[in-house]
């Protein structure tokens, strides 16, 4: 809109001078979407409201032009003794005229200065874009953002009963256990294995050196001496120690005979290494075979006992402690502890990538049962409900001034003229039949007024 009741809205705009010095020709059509000030977008189809609006100003201009034409000669008419209708098409005329006038600068008022003159309360969105991006950002956190808004509205909606339904179907549970897999692989991808690795290292490491194992060790022995659990292992031990022995039966004589004494005659040192294998080989022998050895018994008193000062003897305690932190500590376990990372991120990523795995069919089928549950389940759409309440509620009074301040900030960053011209071309058509109004509702309370003055005489 002009500043001019029969402006077109391109009063003070030039075409660029062409290389005479003319006006150019025009050039291609502009892009499909441009931007102005602050990233406001200005688009064709903004344009092309544009143009709605320029078509309506010239009818409403016309208009007016019409009325003040049918006063002229209305009151040429009067004059020229026609008769009294001259005097009413002219007083229905004359106010008319007054009330296309006066709408048109009412309209014009909003978006910039009739006729370029600065009046006060003029140009109002330009002038007052600031305060009027404060006050919807106000008008938003107010009636939009408020805890009883978003309840009221998230119950309406009845998001559980709808995400049950959408849920039970075979279909959905597969879309969403496929988008469940590529998030995985996506974030697992994404990760860089030495972060993790130290990660998960670390944390190993420090729940097992913040938490005392000897006690749980003490219990844990405990339970597998009563159990009896220890006796496989002591038969290893001695079916592998006698197999041992009759395989290297000379190398413990050897062995034994090389600790003798330097005085003893060779042939003695002889004797005893074979009695002392003979005796250690029937030992391991009749432990072997014997399960009330009493070998096998004093192992068991052996290990109940240090069960128990696992359990209850400081000293114990402490010595293991410090072997568990030595034992964490070695480089080969730090290792070992990292590399677990590498082998789990495959597995997973080989299990979400197989649709037949059993992490997806595990995944389909859950989604599958919450589905059902949640739509056979009342209590659990209450508490679906809520929870999904209770988040939103928190997100919006929480982030509510972010959301708010995001709009006044976002308003204010745009430009004036830029603003002014989108929101013209979006409702300026609508403004323009106001003019149309004014003009018809002014030429009848034009008439009524002349018509009842007439009537009282005057």
């Amino acid at each position: 809109m002009t500043g001019a009741p029969g402006g077109t809205g391109t009063a003070g705009r030039t075409e660029p001078p062409g290389p005479s010095g003319s006006s150019a020709r025009p050039g291609p059509p502009a892009s499909p979407r441009t931007r102005g000030g602050g990233g406001l977008a200005y688009s064709a189809a903004d344009e092309e409201k544009r143009r709605g609006v320029r078509r309506m100003k010239t009818t409403a201009t016309g208009l007016l032009v019409l009325v003040a034409v049918v006063y002229a000669l209305a009151e040429w008419a009067h004059s020229a003794g026609a008769g009294a209708w001259a005097g009413y098409v002219a007083a229905a005329a004359e106010a008319g005229m007054v009330g296309a006038l006066a709408d048109w600068f009412a309209v014009t008022a909003l978006f910039r200065h009739p006729l370029g003159l600065p009046i006060p309360h003029t140009a109002i969105i330009p002038t007052k874009k600031d305060v009027l991006g404060r006050s919807l950002g106000d008008f938003v956190g107010e009636n939009f953002l408020s805890s009883e808004v978003v309840r009221t509205r998230l119950r309406a909606v009845g998001i559980s009963s709808r995400l049950g339904g959408w849920l039970t179907e075979p279909a959905n549970a597969e879309r969403v256990t496929a988008e469940l897999a590529t998030a995985l692989r996506g974030a697992l991808t994404v990760l860089r294995d030495s972060d993790v690795q130290a990660v998960v290292g670390e944390a190993i490491t420090r729940r097992a050196e913040a938490r005392e194992i000897a006690p749980s060790l003490g219990v844990m022995l405990d339970k597998v001496v009563a159990d009896g659990g220890h006796h496989r292992v002591v038969d290893l031990v001695c079916v592998r120690a006698h197999d041992w022995l009759v395989l290297h039966n000379e190398s413990v004589m050897t062995a034994v005979a090389g600790g003798a004494p330097n005085w003893t005659p060779r042939f003695v040192d002889r004797k005893v290494g074979e009695r002392v294998y003979k005796e250690l080989l029937r030992f391991f022998r009749e432990m072997r075979d014997m399960p009330d050895h009493p070998a096998r018994g004093a192992v068991d008193r052996f290990l109940t006992d240090f069960a128990a000062d696992l359990r209850d003897e400081p000293d114990t305690r402490a010595r293991v402690e410090r072997f568990k932190n030595e034992f964490l500590n070695r480089d080969e376990v730090q290792d070992l502890i990292a590399s677990t990372w590498n082998a789990v991120r495959r597995m997973v990523v080989a299990a979400a990538e197989d649709e037949s795995s059993e992490l997806r069919v595990r995944a389909r089928t859950g989604l599958l049962s919450l589905g059902t549950r949640i739509s056979t389940d009342a209590r659990m759409r209450e508490k679906v409900d809520g929870w999904l309440e209770d988040a939103a509620v928190h997100v919006v009074t929480t982030y509510r001034d972010e959301i708010t301040s995001l709009i006044t900030e976002t308003i204010a960053s745009w430009d004036a003229k830029h603003t002014t011209k989108k929101i013209e071309a979006h409702i300026g058509r609508d403004l323009q039949f106001i003019r149309i109004n004014g003009t018809v509702v002014g030429a009848l309370a034009g008439l009524v007024i002349y018509t009842v003055s007439r009537g009282f005489g005057a």
